[in-house]
């Protein structure tokens, strides 16, 4: 979904425009300039400051993003200031840090994450956020490019990608707010989504300062057990010639046997699985008779093999090592881990950071494998600490969500981890109410699409518009600063995914441990018509 920067730049003047801390920065282009030469904090470089007209469509240089990140270029909504800055985190390491600082600011500061293993600075992050009068920041998480290769026998870089980099980040990106506007900001935010996810409660459990609010979708929780589940897929299917793979042309036939099982357990068949908890898919049902043309039934060995990736992944001890992937996701699965190929993360994972060898091949991965990664855990990486009191104590809130289609992180990972957070902490979700809430968004892919109400405003290209009942980052804000916490967050899923083509539904998502059921068949397409239930 694509908007039009007249469009697009309505919506965000009308958000900042609701601000009481709202007021155009006087002369911002002759700050801007001196501001290039005059910061002066340690390890810090300016690479250049340069005033940014609104409309302008910036293209983004090889020295800032490399060709594999996928974004050459970004549109900027609002007059800013753009600072690039090289920071130094040790004697072999150094962050790529950009801070975009509107003219029209709200006293709000607020960092981006980032995905995957890349090192690519999300600008399109940047920008949605800047535009609302955040000033924003954004990292490179320590190397550039959308692989690990930088990993490789150096751990100041690995540092880097597991909190370094984000947390320099916002210490050196509040200071240089600081410098530029005359005065410090009121309140400080984070958005991210699956490894900026993990991000934001690395920050959560570990620098509880950085952020007054933090919103952590389809968090990569558990990276190492993640990074090796992500490799199992390979050890479950084999390669496409093996009797155990299952080809792209039948995941469709199942992901059609899955809502038949499981669509109706909501009270409406619609394609989309509320709850896919509660779906416990049984591909016995799909097993071909002696004569049956397998193009649209499973032999009894894909069977196996299907069963495999719907079941929970234990190690060698039987600890858990990872959830099972969750029902309704496998059509866009199909081709990113059921394709009978090396998962590239996995392989970037063990050959650069567990193993430092470049030639290990992830075709050869064992539960032996499994348990040297998960021991290792550099730096905690798994960001899996349950005590997020000193988060609590100094008044944070944290708005964790997930997309319940996610093909890449199993969404039935977020729950575990909430439930984790609560038996740690020994607080119920009453107490767990006063300062983390999490919501499961159904039918939502890896932190954006799908087939459900999926557009919460967690990006630029995911505004309805910037009520905080629908948009998930305004949503923080009114939490932090007024006090309205969420009961449900509203998704809008437009038909085609095209704003422009009008609202096909909207639907209300639950607060965990509460789930949507059909309350009213008559308003099924209306929040209206559903109903949070335990």
């Amino acid at each position: 979904m694509k908007f039009s920067i007249p469009l697009l730049t309505s919506l965000l003047t009308g958000a900042v425009a609701t601000c009481q801390e709202c007021g155009v920065l006087p002369d911002a282009e002759a700050r801007c300039a001196k501001l290039g030469s005059s910061i002066n904090i340690e390890n810090v470089t300016v690479n250049f400051a340069e005033y940014v007209p609104a409309g302008t469509n910036l293209t983004l240089t090889q020295d800032y993003n490399q060709s594999t990140c996928g974004r050459p270029s970004q549109v900027v909504s609002n007059d800013l200031c753009r600072v690039a800055m090289a920071v130094s985190t040790s004697n072999r390491s150094e962050i790529t840090l950009e801070a975009w600082l509107p003219t029209n600011w709200t006293g709000r500061f607020l960092s981006t994450g980032n995905g995957g293993v890349s090192g690519c600075i999300q600008y399109e992050d940047i920008a949605y956020t800047a535009g609302l009068g955040f000033a924003a920041v954004g990292a490179n998480n320590g190397h550039n490019g959308s692989t690990g290769e930088a990993f490789y026998n150096n751990l100041d870089i690995v540092h880097d990608f597991v909190d370094r980099s984000f947390h320099t980040g916002v210490v050196v990106g509040k200071e240089i707010t600081k410098q530029y506007y005359g005065a410090a900001h009121k309140k400080s935010y984070y958005l991210g989504c699956s490894t900026g996810g993990r991000q934001g409660f690395k920050a959560v459990q570990d620098y509880p300062g950085d952020f007054d609010g933090v919103v952590a979708g389809a968090p990569a929780l558990g990276f190492a057990n993640l990074s090796s589940w992500s490799g199992n897929f390979l050890r479950i299917l084999g390669t496409p010639e093996s009797p155990t793979f299952v080809p792209t042309n039948l995941w469709p036939v199942i992901h059609a046997e899955i809502l038949n099982q499981c669509d109706g357990i909501d009270g409406l068949k619609d394609g989309i699985i509320e709850d896919p908890t509660l779906c416990q898919f049984r591909p016995e049902a799909m097993q071909c008779s002696p004569s049956a043309d397998t193009s649209t039934c499973l032999t009894s060995t894909q069977v196996a093999s299907v069963r495999a990736i719907f079941t929970d992944f234990y190690g060698n001890n039987g600890s858990l090592v990872f959830p099972r992937m969750q029902p309704g996701s496998e059509i866009v699965a199909s081709f990113v881990y059921y394709t009978g190929t090396v998962f590239p993360y996995t392989s970037d994972y063990y050959r650069y950071i567990v193993y430092n060898d470049p030639t290990w091949d992830a075709a050869t991965l064992n539960l032996d494998d499994v348990d040297n990664a998960a021991a290792q855990n550099p730096f905690n990486i798994q960001t899996w600490n349950g005590d997020l009191s000193a988060f609590q104590e100094k008044g944070g809130k944290v708005l964790h969500w997930h997309g319940l289609m996610d093909p890449i992180i199993t969404s039935d990972n977020s729950p575990r981890y909430y439930n984790h957070v609560s038996r740690t902490m020994g607080l119920n979700s009453s107490d767990l109410d006063d300062f983390y809430r999490f919501f499961r968004v159904s039918g939502t892919g890896h932190c954006a699409g799908g087939d459900g109400a999926h557009s919460i405003g967690q990006s630029g290209n995911e505004v309805t518009d910037l009520d905080p009942q629908n948009n998930i980052l305004m949503r923080i804000v009114d939490w932090v600063e007024n006090g309205n916490a969420p009961e449900t967050i509203t998704g809008t899923k437009f038909v085609n995914d095209d704003k422009s083509q009008g609202v096909a539904f909207s639907r209300d998502h639950c607060k965990y441990p509460l789930r949507n059921v059909l309350v009213d068949g008559t308003k099924a397409t209306t929040p209206e018509g559903w109903g949070c239930i335990l």
